[in-house]
């Protein structure tokens, strides 16, 4: 055989990709065009952010993303001859947009699986760059990287790449699978735990908390022992009494325990930086660009901490695929409905009915003692259950089966099962349980803000795996106490796509105040897709139109402190103390702006206290040990509400000067009595304590005017009621203690004391924090609360699953009693000459009769309207 020639391209070299596609239309087997939105996308691309290192583009499910992101690889590799990885999460995935690809006429090279069983001659194909490579995260993301020379990397689903970012750098012992080996790394960093975690820790039987609780250990204390750390670590490694991926982390974290966070739970312990280090990996940072395409970007700096990025480019989403999504999803909440949201046992009955008439369904869930429950409590008989790794290769192995259950673990992409494949979506728990340092984020530090996109997108992506093109529909059952409040939260169904938003707000009306059996028609209304249901579509689609996504508080200051984050956490595992501690104040400066989640900059705070006490130990200079000092106050301020700072604290404390004695709203409480010239004159003090007739009416203005002087009486820097100006869903009063803490009103006082409080009271509470926040333009303390004001005797079960955390009922003695503690405080500290007092002094008068805030706010919080979730 002769010498094989190379012949010339026919579609040649293309001026854009728009233009590429139409020369391969010709023989290909795709679309004959591309979309408008797709083209428009693309001229972004082209036009502006061709040069840019990092370019992140939105486009939602069955807007053709893959195409997009195919069409700029395939235009890259022809008119530069770049090489070009297109990364998906998962093999299954991966195959998908192979075949796509070729599909479109674009030449894919599948390098998937172990990469000692790769096609060679794939392989050598990307190298020259003869074609696209498609692979997964891991063959990037790993401690030795397959594809590590790739001019261009495409990364598919970035909203759900964190994991697979960090893993590398992720070091995991777990208790169940590798006791020995847990135990001695938890005796090793015995000294960075509060001591009187440790017994809890230890034990073969904890209980409560302590067995799913997540707790830091003190940064500064790891840093102290990080050679014995390490050493326990090696030992482990070398003994083989850890799991391979351990070991792969371990040679990316040797030298490196001291830059880390050890995150401590009964069952796992978990040693990871707080931000992945990729600007060190070559396999990703070498690249001359970076491609992420989402169906969900979203705000607040999310895809920059996830890929360790200081700045990420987005091109806007096409106009009208901001407003439509793909397919139709009628969500149902079970929990809501009346006669089901007191039983457990009568849910999971309903539940089981719903299953058995759909026949496949796929589970959503937050990690494997979820899904056991799940599968143990609503599952029909005999139900067949299949796990992602079962269907990684071949999906048809569940949608051959009539009646199959298909569940997935902390899994909420790369599972297509369009029409017929599935008609029915089950979430079971709040999506917020990935690693220990996500767990600890959400469930300790309360750092909602900063882990919303994550949730929304995973959220938004889990209900979407059913409805997979436009004329695709799926119901959506919402189980779990956790996942049922959040959702029926209006800012949080303001924060989705307005296509969510309006299908959310449709299955709250449709589920809250229902008898099972009208749920149970409104399904198969639903179902049958008939006359009944287009009617509801319509209504959908008219009320999605006037919806725009609305980021949540907070979200601006986060993306504007994400670049400092990002640097802050770099220069700490470059071992640059002084720049880390630079870039560490930028952030808490950027996060003390108006609309700032205080508890996540609590966080950074306590790692800026135990930077700076680092270089006070290594340098001697008194500078840097009241930069701590500094620190470790606006950490304890700003973590009020929260468990985590109590637990870490104890074991590096600051200068005995840096502690302050009191309360930080019983200080701001204090100065705004003695500065209360007002209230100082008798006729003035008089006529507050007259307010106190209004708190015995049923008249809804005297009740508010009381308890906006009752605001003043308790030292509120602020205290205001309903203007009255029209706006709907105002709270009765507010009482603002500075930067402290908030304590919103919302009074029922006319109500019958007969019946129960109802989930939309509960809602109307929870919602007042959001509209004070509007009204004051920043983000409230993190312990500030709700009350809900009511004669009424009981509760009704549903409201305990629509509640926000920090919402609470009290009856209006309560609230007599509260308003005839302070006068006793006012009439005493007016009697020893209020005008001439110190604070101290004055709190001193104010303890002795119990009228501090921190000694009457706990009778306010005696009985939430929320409770702890129970999965």
């Amino acid at each position: 055989m002769g010498f094989k020639r190379r012949q010339a391209d026919p579609v040649g070299v293309p001026s854009d990709p728009e233009q590429l596609y139409r020369l391969l239309a010709r023989g290909n087997q795709g679309p004959a065009s591309v979309w408008g939105h797709q083209a428009k996308v693309m001229e972004h691309w082209h036009g502006q952010f061709r040069a840019k290192s990092d370019v992140a583009l939105e486009l939602p499910t069955g807007a053709g993303k893959t195409l997009v992101g195919g069409l700029i690889a395939e235009y890259l590799r022809r008119t530069e001859g770049s090489r070009v990885a297109y990364l998906c999460p998962t093999r299954q995935l991966a195959v998908q947009t192979a075949r796509k690809l070729d599909d479109y006429g674009i030449p894919p090279s599948l390098l998937i699986g172990p990469s000692r069983e790769w096609d060679q001659a794939d392989l050598a194909r990307y190298q020259a760059a003869g074609s696209v490579a498609v692979s997964t995260y891991s063959h990037v993301f790993n401690s030795r990287p397959r594809i590590d020379t790739a001019d261009v990397l495409i990364l598919d689903d970035a909203h759900a790449a964190e994991g697979y970012v960090s893993s590398p750098w992720s070091l995991r012992i777990k208790r169940r699978s590798h006791e020995s080996a847990y135990k001695d790394l938890l005796a090793a960093l015995s000294p960075a735990l509060d001591p009187l975690l440790l017994p809890h820790l230890q034990s073969e039987n904890p209980r409560g908390q302590y067995l799913t609780a997540i707790y830091l250990a003190s940064p500064a204390a790891v840093a102290a022992r990080a050679g014995h750390v390490e050493s326990v670590i090696r030992e482990a490694v070398a003994q083989n009494k850890v799991s391979d991926d351990a070991v792969y982390a371990w040679k990316f974290l040797e030298t490196h325990v001291a830059d880390c966070l050890a995150y401590v739970s009964y069952r796992e312990i978990l040693i990871r930086p707080l931000i992945a280090p990729t600007f060190q990996h070559s396999a990703f940072n070498s690249p001359k660009q970076r491609i992420y395409m989402s169906a969900t970007l979203g705000a607040g700096g999310e895809l920059e901490r996830a890929f360790g990025r200081p700045r990420i480019h987005r091109i806007p989403v096409p106009a009208g695929w901001d407003k439509e999504g793909t397919g139709r999803r009628f969500f149902v909440f079970p929990e809501l409905a009346r006669d089901l949201t007191s039983d457990t046992t009568v849910v999971a009955s309903f539940v089981q009915r719903v299953i058995a008439q759909a026949g496949r369904v796929v589970v959503l869930t937050p990690e494997t003692r979820v899904a056991d429950k799940f599968c143990e409590r609503y599952l029909p008989e005999d139900y067949r259950t299949f796990t992602a790794k079962e269907v990684e290769e071949d999906l048809s192995v569940f949608t051959s089966q009539p009646t199959a259950a298909l569940v997935l673990t902390n899994r909420y992409d790369g599972v297509d099962l369009p029409d017929e494949d599935c008609r029915l979506v089950v979430f079971n728990g709040l999506p917020a349980n990935g690693d220990l340092q996500e767990k600890f984020l959400h469930d300790s530090v309360g750092a909602e803000e900063v882990l919303r996109e994550r949730i929304r997108a995973r959220i938004q992506q889990g209900a979407g795996r059913a409805t997979r093109n436009l004329r695709d529909h799926a119901a959506v059952l919402v189980l779990g106490r956790s996942l049922t409040s959040y959702l029926a939260r209006r800012d949080i169904q303001a924060s989705m796509h307005p296509e969510i938003h309006a299908e959310l707000e449709l299955g709250v009306d449709a589920s809250l105040g229902q008898t099972s059996d009208d749920v149970w028609e409104n399904l198969v209304i639903f179902n049958d897709q008939g006359p009944d249901w287009n009617e509801i579509e319509d209504d959908i689609i008219q009320n999605r139109e006037t919806y725009d996504r609305k980021d949540g508080p907070g979200a601006a200051a986060l993306q504007q402190a994400v670049r400092s984050e990002v640097a802050a956490a770099n220069a700490l595992w470059s071992k640059d103390h002084h720049f880390a501690l630079t870039s560490i104040k930028n952030v808490t400066d950027q996060l003390r702006n108006a609309q700032t989640p205080k508890r996540y900059s609590s966080l950074w705070s306590y790692l800026g206290f135990c930077v700076a006490h680092r270089l006070a130990e290594a340098t001697g200079e008194a500078q840097f040990q009241r930069t701590a000092d500094t620190y470790y106050r606006e950490a304890r301020r700003n973590s009020l509400g929260t468990t985590w700072f109590d637990r870490v604290a104890p074991v590096v404390a600051p200068s005995a000067a840096a502690v302050e004695g009191l309360d930080p709203t019983d200080e701001a409480a204090m100065n705004s009595i003695l500065a209360a010239n007002d209230l100082w004159e008798p006729e003035a003090f008089q006529a507050a304590l007259a307010a106190r007739a209004g708190l015995l009416e049923t008249n809804p203005d005297s009740y508010e005017d009381g308890l906006v002087h009752l605001g003043r009486l308790a030292g509120a820097t602020k205290s205001y009621g309903d203007p009255r100006d029209g706006r709907a869903a105002m709270p009765d009063a507010v009482w603002i203690f500075d930067s402290a803490r908030w304590v919103i009103w919302e009074a029922k006082n006319q109500a019958t004391n007969t019946g129960e409080i109802g989930a939309e009271q509960a809602r109307q509470a929870g919602g007042h924090r959001r509209t004070t926040e509007k009204t004051e333009g920043v983000v409230a303390p993190g312990d500030s609360i709700c009350v809900l004001a009511s004669p009424k005797p009981k509760v009704h079960e549903s409201t305990y699953n629509v509640a926000e955390e920090n919402v609470y009922w009290v009856q209006p003695p309560q609230v007599l009693e509260l308003f005839d503690t302070l006068t006793r405080a006012w009439q005493d500290a007016r009697a020893r000459n209020l005008q001439t007092m110190s604070v101290a002094a004055l709190a001193a008068v104010f303890r002795e009769h119990q009228a501090l805030p921190s000694q009457w706010l706990p009778a306010l919080r005696q009985h939430p309207l929320w409770r702890t979730p129970e999965e």
